[in-house]
């Protein structure tokens, strides 16, 4: 006997559905979708809704890290008057070298906040071309992770030659060895973090956690061999991945605190002379562990302890302590805590977001970038202003590469 289906009686809750897809509006007799617990307050969609939801996180992440990367580059056009009262684009550069907030915002504000900035012409960074070489990579029908490998290097070993300059360990023309690099003392940047956002994407779900421990220490290794370097490969995707999962910001430093020692294990079956890397490998952990104490979230679940008062000064201080050279965000372990850090003081305020990750005195590019990609994981295009997106060059590029990583990270392989 077949159950005489119910009548939807009020307006179900959307506020995470579509806007303008009426079609999209849960029903209460639909079957719940496998993953709703990372989207606990859509009730019982459609798959193909939730699928649509996801996939525009997916295309916001990438663009939104373009924009972070290029809004901390201090890159920005603004529109002043001439005397005949034209507009006429000019172009500020004053701010690539200065290391204190506030006159980054100052100036910002002289010239009308980020409502006036305008990306028509925005240059594109090295570290957002490695971003989109890394998501061509893992967009591509390899069979296995050494053919994954084999692609980075050569679209790495391109990027690079195609910088003036650049020196490169990796030998793509080498079938074998192509990605195996010397460990490097001065490997503790933050480039491997910077890049990373798309791994965590691509392998996001959490029984494919295995893969994105290999994925992200092998690619950060490539370029950043050094336990702060790589490890802050494995930071930025593993955050990615748990945005996408659903899981409290407030809990992710805890979640990578547990992931470490299965990337050591990792390491160890893996890298030859592991020897090298034993005197460096705990730096990364301990200045994790420093943070989440004095945030008071060890246990992944206080409340953290931040002002609810931004005070720049204050923020450049704070950032410097927990860099290693008085640069905030130039290595792999801050560069990604600085933009974790945002983002639990900002929660989805794009502005207040912008002012903590991207207008401070160090390296914003790479805090902008991480923060901002991990901003459209969680809340999409949310607060940000519309003409930022709209006028972004390259979006398209930017948006079909989230859509492809979002097709792959629905195949098994």
């Amino acid at each position: 006997m077949q159950t005489p289906s119910r009548k939807v009686t009020s307006k179900p809750q959307t506020d995470n559905l579509l806007p303008g897809r009426p079609e999209c509006y849960p029903l209460p007799h639909s079957k719940p979708h496998p993953l709703l617990f990372l989207y606990p307050s859509v009730r019982f969609p459609p798959s193909q809704c939730f699928v649509e939801i996801l996939m525009e996180k997916f295309k916001a992440a990438l663009v939104l890290g373009a924009i972070g990367d290029a809004l901390g580059n201090r890159k920005g056009f603004w529109e002043t008057a001439t005397t005949d009262g034209k507009p006429v684009r000019e172009c500020r550069g004053l701010w690539e070298k200065c290391t204190s907030g506030i006159r980054i915002q100052q100036e910002l504000e002289a010239h009308g906040g980020l409502g006036a900035m305008k990306p028509e012409h925005w240059p594109l960074s090295e570290r957002l071309m490695m971003m989109m070489n890394t998501s061509e990579a893992l967009v591509t029908d390899y069979w296995c992770l050494e053919d994954l490998y084999r692609e980075l290097v050569r679209l790495y070993v391109q990027s690079m030659m195609s910088l003036q300059g650049r020196v490169t360990e990796l030998k793509p023309d080498n079938y074998l060895l192509a990605w195996h690099t010397p460990f490097n003392q001065r490997g503790s940047g933050n480039g491997a973090a910077t890049r990373a956002v798309c791994i965590g994407m691509r392998y996001w779900q959490p029984e494919r956690l295995e893969s994105l421990v290999a994925v992200s220490i092998e690619a950060g290794r490539m370029t950043h061999n050094h336990p702060t370097g790589f490890l802050g490969s494995l930071c930025t995707a593993l955050f990615s991945s748990l945005a996408i999962q659903g899981k409290p910001v407030v809990s992710w430093g805890r979640e990578l605190l547990a992931v470490l020692p299965r990337a050591q294990e990792y390491c160890r079956r893996t890298i030859r002379h592991m020897a090298e890397y034993q005197e460096t490998w705990f730096y990364f952990e301990a200045k994790w562990q420093i943070y989440l104490e004095e945030r008071g979230i060890a246990d992944g679940q206080s409340e953290p302890h931040i002002s609810q008062r931004y005070d720049p000064e204050e923020t450049d201080k704070m950032y410097k302590r927990w860099s290693s050279e008085g640069c905030a965000g130039h290595r792999g372990h801050d560069a990604p805590m600085i933009a974790y850090d945002s983002l639990l003081s900002a929660h989805a305020d794009w502005d207040q977001l912008s002012k903590r990750a991207m207008f401070h005195g160090g390296d914003t590019g790479a805090t902008g970038l991480i923060a901002a990609s991990l901003f459209g994981l969680l809340y999409g295009y949310g607060s940000v202003p519309v003409h930022l997106c709209q006028d972004l060059p390259w979006r398209e590029k930017l948006e079909d590469l989230g859509e492809r990583l979002h097709r792959a990270a629905a195949t098994e392989k």
